[in-house]
């Protein structure tokens, strides 16, 4: 995927997450290309998966592909359930229920896994639908820090 594929994409992610949630992913105020700061250098993991019933993998930010230790390319090839350990994808799954249900669900706290098998806790996580204007469903997207700390002023100014 070209990286202006990838900004389209974000800008869809974000439009999403702006129409579940009243304010745009995340950002320090006056940045020139906002959506190449949140693709190179947010804090914070963004992610999105298709709609599949077993889903993939359809973006991830630098900071994402950094947590998971997974390439751009190996990401995108791989089911997202892949993202959870064995033991926690029930846990995972009722989550995605839960986003289901209410569109959007803000303060999960989980267990996840990188490529190599070794677990790390997500926090502050948010997971929302992705979907088009006819309220059909394409994906969920999903927002979260890798450490449990203060977040950023403008964190919260968005």
């Amino acid at each position: 995927m070209s990286l202006k594929n990838e900004h389209i994409l974000l800008k869809q992610i974000d439009d999403c997450f702006l129409a579940l949630n009243g304010k745009k992913l995340p950002s320090p105020p006056n940045i020139s290309d906002r959506y190449q700061w949140l693709h190179e250098n947010a804090p914070y993991s963004i992610l999105a998966q298709n709609a599949n019933v077993d889903s993939y993998f359809i973006y991830a930010n630098k900071y994402a592909l950094s947590c998971f230790k997974y390439s751009k390319e190996e990401i995108l090839s791989i089911p997202s359930r892949f993202s959870a350990a064995i033991e926690n994808r029930h846990e995972r799954d009722l989550l995605f229920n839960k986003v289901a249900i209410e569109g959007i669900v803000y303060n999960y706290k989980g267990e996840r896994v990188d490529k190599f098998e070794n677990s790390f806790t997500i926090h502050d996580t948010i997971v929302w639908q992705l979907q088009n204007s006819n309220g059909d469903v394409w994906g969920q997207g999903a927002l979260f820090w890798r450490e449990e700390k203060q977040r950023p002023d403008w964190y919260f100014d968005v």
